[in-house]
């Protein structure tokens, strides 16, 4: 196919993404409860460990002033990985509670596309909610996340990606038990918390639960997280597991979520889910 023709496509694929991001955006820019939805829990998650870690601090000096610090960050780190999973897998059952996924794929949309316009709308959601969440640390707490430099970047991202696998392997679900399946949304990564060693160590856990908790990303991200805040030091091996098994899990939800899609289309479910 020549470059001349190519390059439409590629503007109409990135005009149809544009337009359902678009779509969802406008949703939040006309309903205030919308936008006040977005920060309402990573505020009060972070209220709730900012005032047991201010607790904590006034009781016990010296090393509760670090673990202070530390359930902090956790807070905000793992808000990151659950308002990205919330923003893909809630954007998906507005597109079913509006009986508008039919109509969606009436239209030249491609699977693809749609799950890059709900990444989209993941990304600014949980921009929002999670920057709400971290001035908030730094006005109440004088807590700066921002402190730990760049190594940062890499503990997001990693936490972004494991929040938009898992919210895939949800849609999927979804995709296949219908509307049975919606509260996995709201609990399938809080249950992974205990297992991502967001407040303590891995060692903590069981010895039979260690290999199932390091099999998780999130775990990896966090143990690299106490490094850098208790011993300054960049665990590059932890980032390093926690990019791969990131590939790994991401490329097992895109499948799970293409092969559910395509049973769906053939079961006529895209036009019956939600009902």
């Amino acid at each position: 196919m020549s470059r001349a023709v190519r390059q439409p496509i590629n503007r109409a694929a990135l005009r149809r993404v544009w337009g359902l991001l678009y779509r969802h955006l406008a949703l939040y820019r006309g309903s205030w409860p919308r936008l006040v939805e977005l920060c309402y829990w990573p505020i009060l998650q972070m209220s709730i460990w900012g005032f047991t870690a201010s607790f904590l601090s006034a009781r016990m000096h010296g090393v509760a002033g670090v673990s202070a610090g530390l359930l902090l960050a956790g807070v905000l780190l793992w808000e990151v990985a659950l308002r990205s999973q919330m923003g893909v897998a809630v954007s998906f059952l507005e597109e079913i509670w509006s009986r508008n996924l039919g109509h969606v794929f009436v239209s030249p949309l491609r699977p693809a596309e749609l799950v890059a316009a709900l990444l989209g709308v993941a990304m600014a959601r949980m921009l929002i909610g999670v920057g709400a969440a971290a001035v908030l640390a730094w006005f109440l707490y004088a807590f700066n996340i921002l402190a730990m430099g760049p190594v940062l970047v890499f503990f997001f991202a990693n936490l972004v990606l494991m929040g938009w696998w898992v919210a895939l392997a949800v849609v999927s679900l979804i995709l296949r038990h219908g509307a049975g399946a919606e509260a996995l949304a709201w609990s399938v990564l809080f249950g992974l918390t205990p297992l991502s060693a967001v407040f303590y160590p891995v060692s903590v856990l069981p010895g039979w639960l260690q290999p199932v908790a390091l099999a998780l990303p999130s775990a990896h991200v966090f143990e690299g997280m106490r490094a850098a805040l208790l011993h300054h030091f960049f665990a590059w091996g932890e980032l390093a597991w926690a990019g791969g098994l990131n590939l790994v899990w991401m490329a097992g939800a895109i499948w799970l979520f293409a092969r559910q899609f395509q049973a769906a289309r053939v079961r006529g479910a895209l036009l019956s889910i939600g009902e």
